[in-house]
């Protein structure tokens, strides 16, 4: 889309909404390679899940280690040509438990490396706060006219 000269033919709050305002273009038979939903005034949302402490960073350390272990230990269990199926399977279980240890291992060091500087456990996410249908120039009149016809609870299309 930043190959050509864009122009934006509707603004909504939610994305919903403009996803809605590109599926009504669709239904129509509009060229939807020509379209995109931009983001814009985006801003970072850190949201907290809970208390940390050296158990909760222990089981976090496990939860993120069981999984690739278990994978690595499969995979290295299917080089094994006679009887691979129940190698793999095995060594899948023992790498489950080794991944876990490990993570474990990791996780409180790293907790206890932050001090008490950060006692809680976040995830972390961008989230834009209005969403712009764009398309290509040479299609944007027919697009204005077309997701003119739209009904929607917020934004809608841009006068031009």
């Amino acid at each position: 889309m930043t190959e050509q000269p864009c122009r934006p033919v509707a603004a909504y709050e939610t994305y919903q909404e403009a996803e809605r305002a590109v599926d009504h273009l669709s239904d129509l038979g509009f060229p939807v390679p020509r379209v995109a939903i931009f983001g814009t005034d985006v801003r970072l949302v850190e949201q907290g899940i809970g208390r940390m402490n050296y158990a909760a960073a222990v089981l976090h350390g496990a939860a993120s280690g069981h999984l690739p272990g278990a994978l690595m230990a499969w995979l290295s269990g299917l080089v094994d040509w006679l009887d691979h199926v129940i190698s793999a399977l095995l060594l899948a279980l023992y790498g489950l438990i080794f991944g876990a240890a490990v993570g474990a291992l990791f996780g409180m060091p790293a907790h206890a490396l932050q001090g008490v500087r950060r006692d809680f456990a976040s995830f972390r996410s961008m989230q834009p706060s209005k969403y712009k249908v764009v398309v290509h120039e040479a299609v944007g009149d027919g697009a204005v006219r077309l997701i003119g016809g739209l009904r929607t609870t917020g934004g809608g299309p841009i006068r031009t």
